[in-house]
């Protein structure tokens, strides 16, 4: 069973009915119970980081996300979500993510071109850095959709693939059981859909 983390951020309809079609057996839950018992978590998120990470940590979802990834259980940020996995992110000030990969979200404004609209949004092609799980049944070149104004520097060593958006913009990462997208995989038509069912196998099945 895959958790999806229900922190109170966005509508995670669209991301449900994509498990559905892939026939991932998915629940959206913030019991901690049903969290625990799950074979892998999604981290969903949208809007501004200070505001997730402060729901986070009212619920005390942080910590039971940190433990869960620290006993080994996989786990897939989405947009926002993958955010909050780094250490921290300059969105509006200086705000604590969970860390569990180290870099920081940095803004898009004064990092690409001037004449590139803020917030990034479209379809873009994906350049592959490193292999990975989530991207085993898919090929560079694949596009993806992007709703976004920040994104994590590309320095972070977790960087799986990046796409071109004035300058290479991170575009996915994965660190051992801990990974996830800047765009939307539910969004992402069957890309998206393979990248989600890339994620959801267990390594006995692939």
């Amino acid at each position: 069973m895959i958790a999806i983390i229900d922190y109170g951020v966005g509508n995670l309809f669209s991301l449900c009915s994509s498990l559905e079609r892939i026939g991932a057996d998915a629940v959206v839950t913030s019991h901690p119970d049903v969290i625990e018992q799950a074979e892998k978590l999604i981290l969903p998120g949208v809007g501004a980081f200070a505001d997730a990470a402060k729901k986070l940590q009212a619920s005390g979802l942080d910590v039971l996300v940190k433990e869960q990834a620290s006993q080994g259980k996989e786990i897939m940020g989405i947009c926002l979500g993958m955010q909050l996995l780094f250490e921290k992110s300059y969105e509006f000030g200086e705000h604590i993510g969970l860390g569990l990969l180290k870099g920081s979200v940095i803004p898009m404004e004064g990092t690409i071109p001037a004449e590139l609209k803020i917030p990034h949004i479209g379809w873009n092609a994906l350049k592959f850095t490193k292999e990975s799980k989530l991207l085993r049944y898919i090929k560079e070149g694949d596009c993806v959709y992007f709703v976004h104004s920040f994104y994590v520097d590309p320095s972070a060593g977790s960087v799986i693939a990046t796409a071109e958006y004035g300058k290479d913009v991170t575009a996915a990462v994965q660190q051992g059981n801990v990974m996830g997208c800047q765009f939307h995989p539910e969004k992402s038509g069957e890309v998206g859909l393979s990248i989600l069912r890339a994620f959801c196998e267990s390594e006995e099945t692939v």
